[in-house]
């Protein structure tokens, strides 16, 4: 990884140094600012060039730095696709296919696909240099194996088998076109990285979850809330990519505009094509700037060249069908591999999401069941608050400024207090049967 990202990166000045080590310091907020980003590409921005990390179909890679309006006549693409790419803003995962090239914007991962290379920003971000070198390795991989496909089939030519041909044909997955297998691992890399947040996401959830549930603290009702928004933020990146993935299964003319080779093929076979027929005519003695009078040419010839022409077209039109129903159908596969992982990945953290909503649930019940003793308890307490309200009724009856024989008894003050007790657990206990019989008290 280091060797990668000295031979890519190109060494730094001291005034770029320096900014960088501004610009890596957290400020007043505690947020450290452009995490990831190659400060210098930014200086550069300003002077419009930008740097690029550029891939070809052999593997080889280099740090180019190319102004805007040359990487849009380069790759025939609009501003607005260009800027999907710029690190200074969120852009929601994004695969567009174009005329010329595939703007493929999946997370950290954003690039720009041709038929002949793949351009990068190039960011110092981890996951960039390891599509880099993942991209590298497979395309190397790939060399091997179609040298081995090569010897393979001229051993099976001379044997005179056709089965082991067919296994180490073109139609094998592995053999896909250069922007599918820039696109495989640019959708592996997403993949890989949202899982991976998914599982840590789960690892800290469930502990903290089944704290939460034993103790009920205001602690960890706050470290809840904050799992449970950087939840909803995966999900929606993660429900993003899906639907991205999902529409482009859908769309069979946006999976056929990807196909690059395919299409720049059509036009080297329709350029030649054409200087072929230049120089059929150019044989026959026929000049294509002079006009051709009718007798120089005869009627059967016309007739040749021009049943000659239709047929040329009828067999490229459905050549052209076919390789574009196997093209559809090859990145379809492709796609529906890397959708089955994302839906994975959002399952995961659908279930989270339900588990976090049960323990809330079971929280409510915990709080609720709380909730209910103290209204009982305080229903208690203000039935004995009751009872001992009528010792002071007696006592205030017992002291106004009156004589009565009573006070005359020795043990009348003992009665009274007996008596007035008796009452009072007697209306309590009546009190508490009424609350049972209407189920106002567990019995």
């Amino acid at each position: 990884m280091a060797d990668l990202k000295e031979r890519l990166l190109a060494p730094k000045p001291a005034s770029a140094l320096n900014v960088r080590e501004v610009s890596n310091r957290p400020s007043a907020s505690g947020r450290q600012a452009f995490q990831g980003v190659d400060v210098l590409g930014l200086k550069k921005r300003g002077q419009g060039l930008r740097s690029w990390i550029r891939v070809d179909t052999s593997g080889n890679s280099q740090a180019i730095e190319v102004d805007k309006f040359t990487m849009m006549r380069r790759c025939d693409l609009p501003a607005r696709d260009l800027r999907l790419l710029d690190p200074l803003f969120v852009y929601p995962s994004t695969i567009l296919g174009r005329e010329k090239a595939i703007v493929v914007n999946l997370e950290q991962i954003r690039c720009i696909i041709t038929a002949d290379e793949v351009l990068l920003l190039n960011s110092l971000d981890s996951y960039v240099l390891h599509y880099v070198m993942e991209l590298q390795r497979r395309l190397t991989t790939t060399g091997v194996g179609e040298v081995w496909q090569s010897d393979s089939s001229d051993m099976n030519r001379r044997r005179g088998s056709r089965n082991f041909e067919n296994v180490f044909s073109n139609s094998s997955p592995d053999y896909l076109p250069f922007e599918f297998r820039a696109l495989e691992v640019a959708l592996e890399a997403a993949c890989t990285f949202l899982d991976s947040q998914a599982a840590e996401l789960e690892i800290e959830a469930y502990p903290l979850l089944d704290e939460l549930t034993s103790k009920i603290s205001t602690l960890n009702l706050e470290r809840v809330r904050r799992l449970k928004s950087r939840l909803v933020a995966l999900t929606r990146r993660v429900q993003k990519v899906r639907d991205e993935i999902e529409q482009l299964m859908d769309d069979d003319g946006d999976m056929a505009e990807m196909y690059l080779t395919e299409k720049k093929r059509r036009m080297e076979l329709s350029f030649y094509g054409d200087q072929s027929m230049v120089g059929y005519k150019s044989v026959d003695g026929a000049s294509i700037s002079a006009p051709v009078s009718p007798v120089s040419s005869p009627p059967d010839s016309r007739k040749l060249e021009k049943s000659f022409s239709i047929a040329r077209s009828r067999h490229e039109s459905m050549r052209s069908s076919e390789s574009t129903t196997e093209s559809i159908e090859e990145l379809e596969m492709l796609l529906e591999a890397y959708f089955v992982v994302i839906d994975s990945t959002l399952n995961k953290l659908t279930s989270l999401k339900e588990y976090i909503d049960d323990t809330e649930d079971f929280i409510n019940i915990q709080l609720d069941n709380v909730r209910n003793q103290l209204i009982q308890f305080e229903l208690l307490l203000t039935t004995a608050t009751f009872v001992v309200a009528i010792f002071g009724v007696v006592a205030g009856i017992f002291g106004m400024n009156f004589e009565i024989q009573l006070f005359d008894v020795p043990s009348a003050f003992q009665w009274v207090l007996i008596i007035t007790g008796i009452c009072g657990v007697f209306i309590f206990s009546a009190f508490v049967w009424f609350f049972k019989y209407r189920r106002l008290m567990p019995l």
